[in-house]
């Protein structure tokens, strides 16, 4: 039964919670549907109650005694004028506080929104952020214009076109998370408009040429003798974790985070394969080793005692930094090479043998499109015609390096 007396100062002050875990609430005499709410601690709220549409609304006004008594029948009034017309307060706050939001609110509530996310992406992300948009990052959504975006865009270009336009996808990626994700009451957006979608109208985006570097035949010797010299460097545990781990890149041709957080569990040396759980495009895989993969496994096993291949002293647990030894390497062979050019390399060598296009796309662990290629659905790909396969790039690239 609903509780109603008239409200006083006094009686506010006196009036006690329920026990058990409840929360009691009393209305005012006065100002129909003005209420107090007190939770069992003792917390005093006002409240307007009323129904809209024939759906309950309760309308919290503001903490008692903080809010005096003259105040809360003020606001309550108002408040309750706008529910007669049909308003819902709390929608319309909502509303106003998602047409306020940040970039950075939004960023965040993407990121969390994107569980699937790897660990190497979502600092990739970070990277972009704070290179293209640190002046923008407590900024509102709504302030970010067409305009503004084609002029970012055009200024981070003069630095970098490949980084502005990666940017630019992330900007434009939390636009329409934001555009579905912050609606109001009625279900339409509040951000219908993706202002980076300029660029694309403009044809505003950079033509940048997809990277073709990689490790010549003619380099591989002086690379593969600067990175065996990692092991006469101080520190020479890490630095024989990263001559492995670099060497373990170029026979694998796997992508540098999968193979840095390889673990032992999923390390067959008896099989000699080893699989990749937690891979980019998401699908489980199990690769063969050729005999000097093995070997420097083999190698790893007996000189660790980590969970992980290539260990590391971070939070991690696995090897997340490699820039001195890198440094090095690149000093010590004259050779700019990136940690993916490692794996343009073996598939660069795979492809000169003429290797399967569908056999090189596993061992690289590329997702297949069997929908836009029919035949790569009928095409069965054993263990063993990938070993023989991983074991040809291997002879050849020990060939290169002048058959060690």
């Amino acid at each position: 039964m609903e509780t109603r007396f008239n409200f006083t100062k006094q009686n506010l002050i006196k009036i006690e919670g329920l026990t058990e875990g409840k929360r009691l609430y009393v209305y005012d005499d006065r100002v129909n549907g003005l209420g107090l709410s007190i939770t069992p601690s003792g917390t005093k709220s006002f409240i307007v109650y009323r129904k809209i549409a024939g759906k309950p609304v309760r309308v919290t006004l503001g903490r008692f005694p903080d809010m005096t008594l003259e105040q809360a029948r003020k606001m309550a009034l108002e408040t309750l004028h706008k529910m007669s017309g049909g308003i819902n307060p709390i929608d319309q706050k909502r509303e106003k506080n998602a047409t306020t939001v940040t970039l950075n609110e939004a960023y965040q509530t993407y990121l969390k929104a994107r569980k699937e996310l790897k660990t190497g992406t979502i600092n990739d992300y970070n990277k972009a952020m704070k290179e293209t948009f640190s002046d923008w990052i407590n900024k509102s959504l709504q302030w970010i214009t067409k305009d503004k975006v084609i002029k970012r865009h055009a200024e981070r270009g003069a630095v970098s076109k490949a980084r502005a336009n990666n940017a630019f996808r992330v900007l434009r990626a939390i636009f329409n998370f934001a555009k579905h994700h912050y609606e109001d009451s009625k279900g339409n957006s509040l951000f219908p408009e993706n202002p980076v979608e300029k660029l694309s109208a403009t044809k505003a985006w950079f033509k940048v040429k997809r990277k073709q570097s990689y490790i010549t035949p003619t380099e591989l010797p002086k690379w593969y003798e600067a990175v065996n010299s990692l092991e006469n460097i101080s520190i020479q545990s890490k630095a024989d974790v990263v001559k492995d781990y670099l060497l373990f890149l170029l026979f694998t041709g796997i992508r540098r985070e999968e193979a840095a957080s390889l673990s032992w569990e999923n390390i067959d040396l008896n099989e000699k394969t080893f699989t990749l759980i937690d891979t980019k495009n998401s699908e489980v895989v199990t690769l063969p080793m050729s005999d000097f993969v093995f070997k420097l496994l083999q190698r790893r096993h007996e000189a660790t005692e980590s969970d992980y291949v290539f260990q590391g002293d971070g939070a991690k647990g696995y090897l997340a930094e490699s820039r001195k030894q890198l440094l090095r390497v690149r000093k010590l062979s004259g050779i700019t090479f990136s940690l993916h050019d490692l794996r343009r390399t073996f598939a660069t060598v795979g492809d000169s043998l003429d290797i399967s296009p569908y056999t090189l796309k596993r061992l690289l662990n590329h997702k297949i499109n069997h929908e836009a290629d029919v035949t790569s659905g009928y095409v069965v790909l054993s263990p063993e015609r990938l070993r023989s396969a991983s074991q040809r790039i291997s002879d050849a690239l020990l060939g290169m390096m002048g058959g060690v």
